[in-house]
């Protein structure tokens, strides 16, 4: 079975327990604050040093331990198609394509190397926020993509931003663009009773994705 099947099995079957994880607050908040950390030290910049040395994005993905987002992690860390770690940098993605400006970020393949190109305007956004939007990214491993896919990594985002967001709820407070990205995203899990039904309908509605296959290299199958 290839990893983005084992992956596929175990994003369903965690979707559709979500709903009854969030009750049990006061065990998932415990869990959830052992991957939280108020300043990385040297073992953790050691740990992501291959990937990155923005504090936020190692808080962000030390975050991701507790949640559905840990496959997220590991593929950043080099359990992907590559088996290379991931690259994430914050940038003016402008720089890369003008088409790109608004984009909040992006999951990039060169030489045979992933990157996960974060817009600059989010460096200051909340880890949670990061950590929801890193999970969606590692989703994508090769050059290739498809409605499942997109499908799979939206649905990932919500999973994670709404895990993290219930154990923390002054989140939902916090003005920032990114934030509102994951809140438009939670609404429509939520919506679908903790399932991908509607935030599959917001990505074959976006103008963006109008152009891609179904069916992708290990997303042959909808969710």
């Amino acid at each position: 079975m290839s990893i983005m099947k084992k992956f596929k099995l175990t994003l369903l079957g965690t979707f559709l327990a979500l709903s009854l994880v969030f009750p049990n607050s006061a065990n998932a908040q415990q869990e959830v604050q052992k991957g939280q950390v108020s300043l990385p030290g040297e073992e953790l910049m050691k740990t992501y040093k291959k990937c990155t040395k923005d504090y936020n994005v190692i808080e962000a993905l030390e975050l991701l331990k507790q949640t559905t987002g840990e496959y997220s992690r590991k593929a950043i860390l080099g359990e992907n198609l590559t088996q290379k770690p991931v690259k994430i940098e914050f940038r003016n993605l402008s720089e890369i394509n003008p088409a790109y400006a608004n984009f909040d970020a992006l999951g990039w393949k060169k030489s045979n190397k992933l990157y996960i190109y974060i817009n600059k305007k989010h460096q200051d956004a909340p880890k949670e926020a990061l950590a929801a939007l890193l999970a969606h990214e590692a989703i994508h491993q090769d050059e290739l993509n498809s409605l499942n896919e997109e499908t799979y990594a939206w649905t990932l985002e919500a999973a994670v931003w709404t895990q993290l967001s219930e154990e923390k709820p002054e989140l939902q407070k916090i003005s920032h663009p990114l934030v509102e990205r994951e809140r438009v995203i939670k609404k429509l899990f939520e919506k679908g009773n903790y399932t991908s039904a509607y935030i599959r309908k917001f990505v074959i509605s976006n103008k963006g994705y109008q152009n891609l296959p179904e069916r992708s290299p290990g997303f042959e199958e909808n969710l």
